[in-house]
């Protein structure tokens, strides 16, 4: 079994610029170690006849035609709007 050490559990949030407590970080290493060992249990199954799939359902795609159809009412539309002017949505300038 792979034992999640502190350690590496400060490093990963680290590198996901994330800020835990000494306590979280022994409360996150026993979960990871218990998720790791459950994964390992799956190494003992039988899949030498088991065939590769993707999905575990039969998935398919469900085609329809590409009809334009009309859209919402420009003043509907508006109505959702903080702020309009001239029939657009208008928003903070981000750009000087």
């Amino acid at each position: 079994m792979t034992k999640i050490t502190i350690d590496e559990v400060k490093h990963v949030a680290n590198l996901a610029r994330l800020a835990i407590t000494e306590e979280e970080a022994e409360k996150f290493a026993h979960q990871l170690g218990a998720i790791i060992t459950f994964a390992e249990l799956l190494n003992e199954l039988d899949t030498d006849h088991v065939e590769p799939t993707s999905h575990v359902l039969d998935m398919k795609n469900v085609m329809r035609e590409d009809v334009a159809k009309p859209g919402l009412p420009v003043e509907e539309v508006l109505k959702n709007a903080p702020a309009h002017e001239y029939g657009q949505i208008k928003v903070p300038a981000i750009i000087e």
